[in-house]
């Protein structure tokens, strides 16, 4: 028996049958949070719309920052002027798993694995491997028309597992783990044509999609750690340490609204397992009091129509952090502003999960809401005031 087939096998071993994946059981939580007629309630007025691209499904498998990060570079391909391509997601994903797996072993086991990411492993697997359009390169079997990981991820998991015990890694893991990918999906070409042109995922990522790396900036906020400082944040799925930029709370949203006014759109991570964040419905907002201290009517009208919200302080913000009411959730892009009916502003946010809610795939977040459960922001550096950036030292 070959060294390869060796550790497929050991990797089996270690996984449980029937494992489901945390976007799967997150996905269909949210569809429980449904008021019937929640649409009617609501009267929203756009204010801003910036360009974007179409609604994507990242079907059963935890690729949410991958279709978020690259939904965002495809924003800012129209904001310069270009004509924007759709990036291969799982491009950006599997080139991701090599770079965490590689740290995984280094680390003798001691980290998260998963399909997780964040958004700025978009810009990470950029800078390092380039791009390449998803025409070109879909990690789908020709059986398939939507990811399914449901098998993949747990075996490249046990792999990993499997290498990080060993006393001395083999040279050639990184090849089996490799070749596992290209079983399930499919092998990267080396080079491709493109609108009649030959690239490489180098050439295309430099020519076509035409982004710098190094113009975003990564920021959060936390009351624990120095305003205006990089910090690391501590979050399972940051796997490379990445730091981010911290400011105040109220920050948070201003930042954001001087983004969308000066056409610069936001990838957001965040946290979506709150019961006042419906999916379904396409709105999320922070109640004035617990939903488990509702009543049955009061639950029931939760989201039929604009409702009152509490100010968050940040050591509200931070307390949900620490202890686990606020988690790293999910990763998605905010590309615009409306107004309910009474004059309240919601961000125009855009989802990976298809187009099956009352939006058709878009959701409206209240800025409170935004302030308390924020992850992180991603955006471009030039959307950031002047006074901001002198603050941050960019």
């Amino acid at each position: 028996m070959n060294w390869n087939k060796s550790i497929l096998l050991a990797a089996a071993f270690f996984v449980a049958a029937g494992q489901v994946h945390a976007q799967d059981n997150l996905i269909n939580s949210l569809k429980n949070n449904v008021s019937d007629n929640s649409k009617d309630g609501f009267k929203f007025t756009e204010v801003l719309n910036l360009g974007n691209t179409s609604i994507k499904d990242q079907g059963s498998s935890g690729t949410c920052w991958s279709y978020s990060g690259n939904s965002f570079l495809e924003s800012e391909m129209i904001r310069m002027g270009k004509k924007p391509v759709e990036i291969s997601q799982i491009f950006t994903a599997r080139n991701t798993y090599i770079e965490k797996a590689k740290n995984y072993v280094r680390l003798h086991g001691d980290q998260a694995q998963g399909d997780g990411g964040q958004l700025h492993d978009v810009l990470t697997i950029f800078q390092k491997y380039g791009a390449v359009p998803r025409e070109v390169y879909s990690g789908l079997p020709t059986d398939q028309n939507r990811n399914n990981f449901s098998e993949m991820g747990p075996l490249l998991q046990g792999m990993t597992e499997t290498i990080a015990k060993s006393k001395k890694p083999s040279n050639n893991w990184l090849k089996a783990f490799t070749a596992a990918m290209d079983a399930y999906l499919g092998e990267v070409p080396e080079s491709f044509q493109y609108n009649g042109k030959t690239y490489t995922p180098r050439t295309f990522a430099d020519q076509v999609v035409g982004i710098n790396p190094d113009d975003y900036v990564g920021i959060s906020s936390f009351e624990e750690h120095a305003y205006y400082k990089p910090f690391v944040l501590l979050i399972p799925d940051n796997w490379s340490f990445e730091r981010f930029y911290n400011v105040q709370i109220n920050e948070l949203t201003d930042i954001i609204d001087n983004a969308l006014d000066n056409g610069y759109t936001v990838a957001w991570a965040t946290d979506v397992s709150e019961k006042s964040f419906s999916w379904k419905n396409g709105v999320a907002y922070v109640p004035e009091k617990p939903v488990e201290q509702m009543s049955k009517a009061e639950q029931d009208e939760m989201f039929n129509g604009p409702k009152a919200e509490p100010s968050i302080t940040a050591a509200q913000r931070q307390q949900a952090f620490d202890n686990y009411a606020t988690t790293d959730d999910h990763g998605m892009h905010i590309v615009g502003l409306v107004k309910d009916q009474n004059g309240k502003e919601y961000y125009i946010v855009k989802n990976s999960w298809g187009e099956t809610n009352d939006y058709k795939g878009y959701m409206y977040v209240t800025k409170e809401y935004v302030r308390y459960k924020t992850i992180s922001i991603l955006l471009h550096k030039k959307a950031l005031t002047k006074n901001l950036s002198s603050k941050l030292g960019l």
